[in-house]
């Protein structure tokens, strides 16, 4: 007997369903585009409580209405149909005297997609969809000191790279050599009517088993599930430990026990491109580069995808005083309180911070841009005369070359100085991209003076013909 159209489309639909249980793919998101305190989804229009470690487009900002994704020049992450954002709490040191130092992320984030349905979701037989276009979701609750085995703590652990120890829901108390990984798994069921909710969660809901499992009858979607990756190097503090065997890290919200890190997410999908990507992209091995729905992106490009600040306050330093926002740490087990009144920027300013020393009223000197050095890159952007040493600043770099009588001068990996008379093209970076230029200058800490591989470039506004002025901010915005 013949198998009917209908029956074969039955079976073929079935087919999908089932290679879709097993497959995933894990996009790379590169180096933070801000760490900042902001939070467009908890508190819009102002500075957020603490800061976060962020991640995606740079059409992120403190408001996140309309239609910002056009707004977006470029994404830390591997996909171009992707202007998302995704941001956590970064962690810090504390030290014996109290002070916090900031921990470095090794890259940006890992975040897998995983397409995972149940035959008892309400609404199995019309698989998982796509994040509608102004969709966001708060996961995790940064409050929270002690576990209590819900789904949604569940969906918080940690895993000590470089040691046997086990997954764990709360920070271990042991250095981990390889870093610590912390992840959160995201909401991936739906009401299937509200974009947010009061608090930015009752419009979603875990499935039965969390990251497995059925939805629940009053959030029939499925969605597919969102679940990140971030790796902090704790093994830099590992001779530092004020005492051994109790952990000596604390997340910005002022959490050292692990058990109030969150995460966020703001829908930037082309939504159809992440439909067909759902549907087509059924391989179980998680590379993306199989996945041919999408576009990808080169890694430079991803890792000089940057915001400019609008706070001023100190968010990456080391030593400082207090957490940003002047959140006190809180062990618990009780729920954390907000932190009281403290002196801490609670406004925005209207101009973003110039991500440069202004050195044009003192010296002459205007900034031109964050280019590329080095990395494979055949010779230097700057090849005329240069110097490495302790006392690095902007000003004694455009000293010595306008000595040296070049146009150019320019800063990089913090010690170096380097003069030239011209700039490759291909050096130059793209519009909206800041680069990296965000070494801290080996003479003043204060200053930047480029980074790895990225250099930031001064010229000589006595050889400019005309109006000599700093590079304009709305180039990386």
């Amino acid at each position: 007997m013949s198998m009917s159209f209908t029956s074969r489309k039955a079976l073929l639909g079935l087919a999908c369903l089932v290679a879709q249980a097993s497959a995933f793919w894990r996009l790379p998101c590169g180096s933070p585009l801000i760490v900042e305190r902001s939070d467009p989804i908890v508190n819009p229009g102002v500075p957020s409580g603490h800061s976060h470690t962020i991640m995606g487009a740079n059409s992120f900002n403190f408001t996140m209405e309309g239609d910002f994704t056009s707004r977006a020049t470029c994404t830390t992450c591997k996909v171009k149909e992707d202007m998302s954002n995704y941001w956590f709490p970064n962690l810090y040191f504390q030290g014996k005297d109290g002070s916090f130092t900031a921990v470095k992320q090794t890259g940006g984030a890992l975040v897998y997609y995983l397409q995972r349905q149940d035959k008892k979701d309400p609404e199995y037989s019309k698989g998982l969809i796509a994040f509608p276009e102004g969709f966001r979701m708060l996961a995790g609750t940064p409050s929270l000191r002690s576990y209590s085995n819900t789904l949604e703590q569940r969906a918080v652990n940690y895993v000590c790279l470089g040691t046997n120890e086990p997954h764990a829901n709360n920070m271990p108390n042991v250095n981990c050599p390889g870093g610590l990984r912390s992840q959160i798994v995201f909401p991936s069921c739906w009401d299937g009517k509200n974009l947010d909710s009061a608090n930015h969660k009752s419009h979603v809901a875990y499935p039965s088993a969390m990251d497995n499992g059925f939805c629940p009858p009053t959030h029939p979607k499925r969605f597919i599930t969102i679940f990140v990756e971030v790796v902090w190097q704790v093994d830099a503090f590992k001779d530092m430990w004020p005492t051994a065997g109790k952990n000596p890290f604390v997340f910005s919200n002022g959490d050292p026990t692990g058990y109030g890190f969150h995460g966020d997410f703001v829908n930037g999908w082309d939504v159809d491109v992440l439909q067909k990507a759902i549907t087509t992209c059924t391989d179980p091995s998680g590379v993306i580069e199989y996945c041919k729905a999408f576009t990808l992106l080169p890694d430079s490009g991803m890792n000089t995808c940057k915001r400019l600040a609008h706070i001023d306050e100190e968010i990456l330093g080391s030593n400082m005083k207090s957490l940003p926002g002047c959140n006190p740490v809180q062990a618990g087990p009780q729920a954390a309180s907000p932190p009281g009144s403290c002196k801490a920027p609670g406004t925005i300013p209207p101009q973003p911070i110039p991500p440069f020393a202004n050195v044009k009223p003192t010296k002459n000197w205007r900034f031109v841009t964050c280019g590329l050095d080095g990395n494979g890159l055949p010779g230097r952007t700057l090849s005329g005369a240069s110097y490495a040493n302790n006392n690095n600043t902007v000003e004694n770099c455009v000293d010595f070359c306008q000595k040296k009588g070049f146009r150019f001068a320019g800063v990089e990996y913090s010690a170096e100085c380097f003069c030239g008379n011209t700039i490759p093209k291909d050096r130059m970076p793209k519009q909206g991209s800041l680069g990296s230029c965000n070494m801290p200058c080996s003479g003043n800490k204060k200053q930047m003076c480029g980074g790895s591989g990225q250099i930031g470039i001064y010229e000589n506004c006595r050889l400019v013909n005309g109006t000599c002025t700093n590079m304009a901010l709305s180039q990386w915005q």
